[in-house]
């Protein structure tokens, strides 16, 4: 029953891990309507994409340590940590003189915003009974919709009436409200000792991999090298992960034949698909059609709104089966993706608005259940590793579709015709985006219902 979810102690827990979710849905797209400003401001559209994967690569690599983290620090000391460091970042990137500052704030967002999200999941995991954590897991798919429809609203108001950098402390008190439900949900307990070291070299090679992806978009004649090198320390990562004896993921991680294999390749590759809107879609309605940043903001939320509309179905079970509701949100997913490449380089707005609500239905039919099925998914001992994976797993997708996505503007041009002000391209970016959302409806099938 839903009231045993949101009473007691069980709802201060579930509050606590919606909080978090809300702070980085407003914050991812919050940013993304507020950047074409930022850009105009002080410069920097060359490196517009790493905005997003700097703050994600930071959020990675503290998520996927989150487990080891927890057993040094206890789950409220991290996460009072972590939000410290988002708070820290906020303030950073909106005081900003150069895109240098804000690229800087931004991963240190980053890092607090991988501990709070990594932890609200093995949080739910660790103090909820199993039997109330699909409604948990759906309450935060709801609430992450619903923070996405609010961040582009509010940041396309705030930066039209006032400043971008009015726009990016929106997060502040937010955060702050998110400690004190913290130092009042999440007990103390004492911070045991590590029974085994940090893996930080395995960490190192994973921010090394997605950096060198990074680097690979503004670096001209290197790129591709650059880009295959960095795919090649991602599954040297995952390879050598599996021998360790102490791991960061469920030993089945990315493996295509078994059910929590699926759920990752899903988790990772509908994010990298959809990073081609996420980060380009809002500057492309400003910079090339001429709208202002509301009107971006207003773009944005509805994929936003139809994602928060289409999630309400996690919380009625056995309505339709999680894993036929995932299939069918990729596919959705990666038609309107599809369809925003036909109409975007046309400028045409009501086509646009109608690509982002089936974007926005397909994410919101499949993403909770895609939560729900990978918890169910990974064996009672691994369990925790999966929660803090999942989480880790989008943010890999998004940062690596950001970094692809803006070595495919740079090498085509497209960056800078969105300097200029001027041209139609755009086309090889957002297909690009839909091939890999593709992949993704392909991986659901893999999944066992």
């Amino acid at each position: 029953m839903w009231r045993d979810v949101l009473r007691g102690h069980n709802g201060r827990v579930t509050a606590t891990a919606c909080l978090g979710e809300a702070i980085y849905a407003m914050n991812v797209f919050l940013v993304s309507t507020a950047m074409p400003s930022v850009v105009r401001d002080i410069g920097g559209v060359r490196f517009l994409a790493w905005v997003n994967t700097l703050y994600l690569i930071a959020a990675i690599v503290v998520g996927a340590a989150t487990g080891f983290l927890k057993q040094q620090l206890g789950t409220r000391r991290l996460m009072l940590i972590g939000a410290a460091c988002f708070a820290i970042g906020s303030l950073a990137a909106a005081a900003a003189p150069t895109m240098a500052f804000v690229l800087a704030g931004r991963a240190m967002q980053g890092a607090g915003e991988g501990a709070i999200a990594a932890s609200a999941y093995a949080l739910l995991a660790e103090r909820l009974p199993s039997t109330l954590i699909p409604k948990a897991l759906g309450a935060m798919a709801i609430v992450w919709a619903l923070g996405a429809l609010v961040g582009p609203l509010a940041s396309g108001v705030l930066t039209e009436l006032l400043s971008w950098r009015v726009a990016l402390l929106m997060n502040v008190p937010l955060i702050a409200a998110f400690a004190a439900l913290v130092l009042r949900s999440v007990p103390p307990g004492s911070a045991a000792q590590a029974s085994h070291r940090l893996p930080v070299s395995r960490l190192t090679l994973l921010a090394a991999g997605i950096m060198l992806v990074a680097i690979a978009s503004v670096a001209g004649g290197f790129a591709w090298p650059l880009l295959a090198g960095g795919a090649a320390l991602l599954v040297a990562v995952v390879v050598t992960d599996r021998l360790a004896t102490v791991r960061l993921f469920p030993r089945d991680a990315f493996r295509p034949a078994t059910q929590i294999g699926a759920v990752l390749w899903v988790a990772l590759l509908m994010p990298l698909g959809q990073a081609s809107t996420a980060v380009f879609l809002p500057i492309t309605v400003q910079n090339l059609w001429g709208y202002r940043p509301v009107v971006a903001g207003i773009v944005v939320a509805t994929m936003a709104l139809s994602w928060s509309s289409s999630a309400l179905l996690v919380t009625l079970p056995r309505a339709l089966t999680p894993v036929r509701c995932i299939r069918v949100g990729a596919l959705l997913t990666t038609l309107g993706l599809a369809a925003a490449t036909l109409a975007i380089p046309r400028h045409t707005l009501l086509p646009l608005l109608a690509a982002q609500v089936t974007i926005g239905v397909g994410f919101g039919l499949g993403w909770g259940f895609l939560n729900q099925v990978g918890a169910e998914a990974a064996p009672e001992a691994e369990r925790d590793l999966a929660a803090a994976l999942l989480p880790t797993t989008q943010n890999a997708g998004y940062a690596l579709g950001a970094a692809v996505a803006g070595l495919i503007a740079n090498a085509t041009g497209y960056a800078r015709e969105l300097a200029m002000g001027a041209g139609h391209g755009g086309i090889a970016v957002f297909a690009t985006g839909s091939a890999l959302a593709a992949l993704g409806a392909l991986a659901s099938l893999r999944l066992k219902a």
